[in-house]
């Protein structure tokens, strides 16, 4: 069966990426420093249990940074933190959060261009907008090699199908052997791309969970 597949439909996130955030970028505002970005914003990220902010208290381990037990923290939830760190006031979370809680012009973060997908998390110190840890879920070491090797195996037709915005996958496919990119598929949508593709042949779904898992018969 295998041998006879001629297209491929491939999910991105967990599969093609490596489905997790990873911190890619620190962007400091002039007076701060990386190294104090990170180790305040992750000093305060310990009270939180969000995906985001482990990633950050993971990335300060992995730089070997001294994190203090903050205190008079307060999460607000889907947002961010707010609390004092060595005595110092400080906040993490998203953009807007930061924005509306720093000093009356302290200054904005300058307008950069950040990669689809991308997430941008903003941290202040003292009541001054310190800077911004960037996170992203990044494409995995190999997928070219391997879409390339499955292309000389005989599958004619390779189609990226994920939840994510277009920009978000047109991103993670450039550079990449693909033939189409579907975009903001539900999972229902996912199975309905590989009943579509059938008319190129047999089909082969490859994704790393449940949402992927084709709801209808054999391909």
């Amino acid at each position: 069966m295998l041998a006879r597949i001629r297209s491929l439909v491939i999910d991105k996130t967990g599969t093609l990426t490596d489905g997790r955030a990873r911190v890619v970028k620190v962007q400091e505002m002039p007076g701060f420093s990386a190294y104090e970005i990170i180790r305040i914003g992750a000093s305060l990220d310990q009270v939180s249990q969000h995906i985001i902010a482990q990633t950050i208290v993971a990335e300060a381990q992995a730089r070997n940074l001294r994190m203090s037990v903050p205190t008079g923290t307060l999460e607000i939830a889907g947002e961010g933190v707010a609390g004092n760190v060595d005595g110092r006031p400080a906040l993490i979370g998203g953009v807007a959060f930061v924005a509306s809680r720093i000093t009356a012009g302290s200054g904005a973060a300058p307008k950069r261009k950040t990669a689809p997908g991308a997430v941008r998390v903003a941290v202040a110190i003292d009541g001054e907008l310190a800077g911004e840890i960037v996170l992203a879920d990044e494409l995995r070491e190999g997928p070219e090699g391997l879409l390339a090797a499955l292309r000389k195996l005989g599958i004619a037709r390779i189609v990226l199908a994920t939840g994510d915005r277009r920009a978000v996958a047109d991103a993670i496919a450039a550079g990449l052997s693909i033939d189409s990119v579907r975009s903001e598929l539900t999972p229902d949508q996912k199975g309905l791309v590989v009943l579509s593709e059938r008319k190129n042949g047999p089909v082969m779904m490859v994704g790393d969970g449940v949402n992927d898992a084709p709801r209808f018969g054999g391909c």
